[in-house]
């Protein structure tokens, strides 16, 4: 293997971005130097954990982030960094908190049965003003924006350099649009084996907002910054492969679906509550998935757990035959757990030849008496939720799930703390 800094020396890179995702999903990362990269390709970047949202105290180990070197990026917006997506290691072994890690995991065990997760992933996000209080086209007002020509060209600069860099990447973008709500825009590139994905979804979210600060605004893939318009998702299209077959392809079955595929879509909807913890992991998310209509007449996001056909009203659609969609989660999803969260489910629907049960062809934003369970409301729900599943728990390992349960909760603690102005102006005078 060519050593980094003979990488460097070839391609013009002077510093490294050795980066890794906490379990809340924020990119950690240090800078260094290219003279300085054998050594830390070798031995890892130290980081002190408890500084990030792991599971860890000022007393633990270093972190050590050892840097993929398949990874490696130039920057396109500034080609003298490279970036790679970094493994944590802690005392010398895996550091099974870590969301990278776990993912890795996981397709190992999918990997002893012969398969293999694809996947590919549709972030939205906003383009907002600096300060955030706004979006940044104030000629943005149309109340059924989406596909909106005009608008999308007057941010032409901005997704153009976006989407050129992902071309440059070599992830072969294919489409860019304005989404449903005013300022928000979709971009989507080509599907991959689930860790790729996962990799090329955090350095995008970092693309998307470093190449907005250039043209001075800024990008935010919150679920719901808005109340009154559509909130950003992060749909994933999923299918499963042992070696060049779609296990989930079938011409003869319901919607061109195995049974194979049915199966890894009834673990899914099996739990789809717990998975929303992971999947929806903000208490912002559940503005989003249990919101009343927005602005253009729909929030395009589930609040049943349910399945159909090329219906974008359900929590899993099929577009199409071979694939299904997963449209539940959101833009604050970190892109590791999003892959595990599918992968774990699928896998236990698989063993247990889960039926999903027939698919709804209704539309659930509108249907009567339609039994179907509900999502959670809240988060709290979703992390007594994912707390309460012992199969989903034992999947992605206690180590990340006993951390993971633990954070959250303190998250919805300080959620309750902050008092809010909606309290004021209604119980003042009660």
């Amino acid at each position: 293997m060519t050593a980094l800094s003979a990488i460097a020396a070839e391609r013009g890179i002077r510093y490294f971005l050795i980066a890794y995702t906490d379990l809340f999903g924020t990119l950690r990362a240090k800078l260094v130097p290219a003279g300085a990269i054998d050594d830390m390709a070798r031995d890892g970047a130290g980081f002190a954990g408890f500084a990030s949202w792991l599971d860890m105290t000022p007393a633990d180990p270093d972190v050590l982030a050892i840097p993929d070197p398949d990874t490696l990026v130039q920057l396109p917006w500034k080609p003298e960094v490279g970036w790679m997506a970094a493994s944590p290691t802690m005392d010398g072994k895996s550091f099974d908190q870590a969301p990278r890690n776990l993912l890795k995991r996981l397709i190992a065990r999918a990997a002893e049965q012969g398969l293999e997760l694809r996947t590919g992933v549709e972030p939205e996000f906003f383009l907002i003003q600096p300060d955030g209080s706004a979006i940044a086209d104030a000629a943005d007002q149309q109340s059924k924006p989406c596909y909106d020509q005009l608008t999308l060209m007057r941010r032409y600069d901005v997704i153009a350099e976006i989407c050129d860099s992902m071309d440059e990447l070599g992830w072969g973008p294919y489409q860019n649009d304005h989404e449903d709500a005013n300022g928000q825009f979709e971009m989507n590139w080509a599907y991959a084996p689930a860790l790729v994905t996962a990799d090329r979804h955090v350095f995008f979210k970092y693309m998307v907002r470093s190449i907005a600060e250039r043209h001075g605004m800024r990008a935010t893939f919150m679920p719901k910054p808005f109340p009154t318009l559509t909130g950003s998702g992060c749909h994933a299209h999923v299918s499963l492969w042992r070696g060049d077959t779609n296990v989930f392809a079938d011409p003869t079955g319901l919607l061109g679906l195995s049974k194979e595929a049915r199966w890894f879509i009834g673990g899914v909807l099996a739990h789809a509550q717990a998975l929303c913890a992971l999947t929806n992991p903000v208490v912002n998310s559940y503005k989003r998935i249990n919101a009343a209509p927005t602005l253009s007449g729909a929030t395009w996001s589930p609040s049943a757990i349910s399945w159909g056909a090329n219906n974008r009203t359900h929590m899993i659609r099929i577009p199409g035959p071979g694939r299904f969609e997963y449209r539940l989660g959101d833009g604050a999803v970190n892109p590791y757990l999003l892959q595990a969260a599918l992968l774990a489910a699928g896998l236990d629907g698989l063993a247990k030849q889960r039926d999903p049960g027939p698919h709804l062809d209704v539309n659930m934003y509108t249907a009567q008496g339609i039994e179907t369970p509900r999502l959670p409301l809240n988060l709290l729900d979703a992390i007594r939720a994912f707390e309460a599943s012992t199969l989903l728990r034992e999947a992605l390992g206690p180590e990340f799930s006993d951390a993971y349960i633990k954070l959250k909760h303190q998250d919805w603690t300080a959620f309750t703390q902050h008092l809010t102005q909606w309290e004021r102006d209604s119980t003042l005078d009660c």
